[in-house]
């Protein structure tokens, strides 16, 4: 931790303030958010400078720069439903609710929609329907300017393809890797490794993506994307984790930073995809043929 950040009662002390109106300020300004009687720090937050620490005695909890700045134009206490998003960017609350389930941002269930901790982070907040039951999601208005759902909305319209695809950082990753193996479903994946894990999912009736990107702010190209259990599977050119380089050890970090779902898949376990990955994705509601 920088030696210039404090706690959000540290802050609070500093500045005269009762710790739980700078949480309430903080709240309303969308730089945390709370998800299962936890604060969450959101993508907002990141940008003023919160931080999560781990601590042997007080566990994990989000620090701040001494000098946290609350951007007032982002103070809110209205939020977005998913109707509400839809008549801003033209789709209806179908889509939108589909888009977000893809970026694994809520979770359908059988009565209604449920926020993951992904979500929590983006802004948003559970609520129910007390006259039907339904539960649902809202969502802070900055989602409106969140690179990757904004990214997601003009993918879904084939808007800004070209562009899109000569998008430097995206661009540059794959020269650096360039995909030369066409897998069975008509994918072009950087190694053997990874056609084999492509054709079993294929194969296997799995559907998938390949390259997705993380949903949040970093760019960071993924192995593969299961959506229907909101589970990524990464294949890591190593025996291990033990043997796994500094490089690829920060890559991974980046899936558990924001509590993504990850199946590590090591050299090893590409010899027998069969008996490996449904034991695997078996948590995740995933079966196999």
């Amino acid at each position: 931790m920088a030696s210039d950040k404090l706690s959000t009662t540290a802050i609070a002390k500093a500045r005269d303030l009762e710790p739980s109106q700078l949480f309430t300020e903080l709240s309303q300004s969308g730089y945390i958010n709370r998800y299962q009687d936890k604060w969450v720090l959101t993508e907002l937050g990141k940008k003023f400078g919160g931080e999560y620490v781990d601590h042997k005695k007080f566990g994990r909890f989000i620090v701040w720069p001494s000098n946290l700045v609350i951007d007032d134009t982002q103070t809110t206490k209205s939020t977005l439903s998913a109707t509400q998003i839809g008549e801003r960017v033209q789709l209806s609350a179908k889509k939108i609710n589909q888009m977000l389930l893809e970026l694994g941002w809520v979770q359908k269930v059988e009565q209604g929609w449920h926020l993951t901790h992904i979500g929590a982070a983006i802004g948003a907040q559970q609520r129910n329907d007390k006259t039907s039951g339904n539960d649902f999601v809202v969502w802070h208005p900055s989602i409106l300017h969140n690179k990757r759902f904004m990214q997601s909305i003009r993918e879904f319209r084939g808007e800004d393809a070209e562009s899109t695809a000569t998008d430097k950082s995206i661009s540059s990753f794959r020269q650096k890797f360039e995909a030369k193996h066409r897998t069975l479903d008509g994918h072009y994946v950087n190694t053997k490794s990874e056609l084999l894990i492509d054709n079993w999912l294929y194969l296997n009736g799995i559907v998938h993506a390949y390259h997705r990107e993380l949903p949040v702010e970093q760019d960071f190209l993924t192995g593969f994307y299961l959506p229907s259990g909101q589970v990524y599977i990464h294949f890591w050119d190593f025996t291990d984790l033990e043997s796994m380089d500094k490089a690829s050890k920060e890559q991974r970090q980046l899936y558990l930073d924001i509590d993504l779902e990850l199946i590590d898949v090591f050299q090893n376990d590409v010899e027998n995809l069969d008996h490996y990955l449904p034991s695997r994705l078996k948590p995740y509601g995933i079966k196999s043929y």
